[in-house]
């Protein structure tokens, strides 16, 4: 299903000559000089993010007063073959905010920004979080998933979230003024949610600090390393899903051995929206252990437009399968 970050655009809108990184993408930085915040429409301010993962975030913090275009928003749509249209073009180009991950995650979100001439302000999550070992702003990859030891699924940071909400307000606020205050006053709330979010990660680790999981891919460690969980999964293992390429023989073994062995974990955390042979047979093998396999996503799931109700969701089903396997 999922082999890396495409970032294939039409020779039609953009030319043959290659396209530039984003070098002036960063926390709040203004890719395209001075001028009035572009509005879409009915005195709203333009909003667009790489995925519906922001796009709630930043519907949470401007309310009302935004319209907000989450470029990749179905759960079927994967971020890492997402190819880039036209009309994604034209949309970032009327944006007054947009905000991405980063960190080479979606380049595609950036080399929009680049290409389109917009003036809108730009949030990185990544250079936003001041994670160890994020990359510089508008880092772009040649083959789009090259990231070092860096972990790029920001959004599985609690505190790096409440920073990218923060840095909605406060652009918000410059773009539209009188509503400074509202923009403000929704972050507070928005974060209010997030420290629930913190409750339940403190309720995991108070109760299952140390114990042993395997995950398919790094997408969710933030969050389970927050819990306490130690991530047992051999990493060439993950590293190799990740990348779209099939792990060695030797290195599907091992990982199979930590999820059916004589010690295995207490839970698989899987990424649903990345489907390979490797990953099947380490499902089947958990389900046959009677080990339970937890499901999380990148985007969000269908029906659901909350990322306080995502990840709430994602958490109680983590929490019910350790509590089931205690």
């Amino acid at each position: 299903m999922r082999t890396r970050l495409a970032t294939t655009f039409l020779a039609t809108l953009f030319g043959s000559a290659g396209l530039l990184s984003l070098a002036a993408c960063g926390s709040g930085s203004d890719a395209g000089g001075t001028g009035s915040a572009p509005s879409a429409g009915g005195g709203k301010v333009a909003v667009v993010a790489s995925t519906d993962v922001y796009g709630s975030i930043a519907s949470a913090v401007g309310g009302d007063h935004v319209q907000v275009t989450s470029l990749i928003d179905s759960p079927n749509a994967d971020p890492h073959e997402y190819e880039s249209t036209p009309a994604n073009a034209a949309t970032v180009a009327r944006a007054a905010l947009v905000v991405v991950n980063g960190g080479g995650y979606d380049d595609f979100a950036s080399r929009l920004v680049e290409s389109s001439g917009t003036k809108a302000t730009v949030i990185d999550a990544v250079q936003v979080s001041g994670l160890p070992g994020a990359p510089e702003a508008g880092h772009v990859d040649g083959d789009g998933h090259d990231h070092g030891d860096f972990n790029e699924h920001v959004w599985y940071s609690l505190p790096t979230v409440q920073k990218v909400a923060d840095e909605i307000a406060k652009d918000l606020g410059t773009a539209d003024p009188a509503n400074a205050a509202t923009y403000t006053a929704n972050a507070q709330k928005f974060g209010t949610g997030l420290d629930g979010l913190q409750q339940k990660v403190d309720a995991i680790k108070t109760a299952h600090s140390g114990q042993r999981i395997a995950v398919t891919e790094p997408v969710p460690l933030y969050l389970t390393e927050a819990a306490g969980l130690q991530n047992a999964t051999p990493e060439e293992f993950s590293s190799a899903v990740e990348e779209g390429s099939d792990p060695a023989a030797a290195v599907l073994a091992s990982t199979l051995q930590v999820v059916d062995g004589p010690n295995p974990v207490e839970a698989v955390v899987s990424n649903s929206q990345t489907e390979s042979p490797s990953t099947q047979k380490v499902e089947e093998a958990a389900k046959a252990k009677g080990v339970p396999v937890v499901d999380v996503s990148e985007t969000l799931p269908e029906g659901v437009d909350s990322y306080v109700t995502w990840q709430g969701t994602q958490l109680d089903a983590l929490a019910g399968a350790l509590n089931a396997a205690a």
